[in-house]
């Protein structure tokens, strides 16, 4: 059983590196990819002096949507929905056994209900009159 939890958990953190890695590499490619086309001139961009991977990515910007812009947008988006299924998992709240608090939490508790009792019935006789 220890064994399994330790496996997911494993597998729950290397997840997100590879998440954080992969956004990050294809985040700074396309900033540097982008800061370069915008400092090129049309001419620049078409000649063939204009070599590498970032000026095939220039050329050819089919192939830079496909490999990094819907890439980037897929994992924010799963990003996304993994934020939001990891809050409600969070903050589903568990009933609390009375045994498990301490004196003081015990009495604000009782002071707590008491006032809540005093109040319904404060109401309730004043929809009496």
């Amino acid at each position: 059983m220890k064994n399994k939890s330790k496996t997911k958990k494993v597998l729950g953190i290397s997840l997100v590196v590879f998440d954080i890695i992969l956004t990050v590499f294809l985040f700074v490619i396309s900033l540097v990819m982008l800061i370069k086309t915008n400092k090129m001139t049309q001419a620049e961009l078409i000649s063939d002096e204009n070599t590498g991977f970032i000026a095939y990515l220039q050329k050819n910007p089919t192939f830079y949507l496909c490999l990094f812009v819907i890439p980037l947008f897929l994992l924010l988006a799963a990003n996304i929905i993994g934020l939001v299924l990891y809050t409600k998992k969070v903050t589903k709240s568990e009933p609390v056994h009375v045994q498990e608090l301490s004196a003081e939490q015990k009495e604000a508790l009782l002071s707590e209900m008491l006032k809540e009792q005093k109040e319904k019935a404060d109401k309730e006789s004043q929809k009496k009159d």
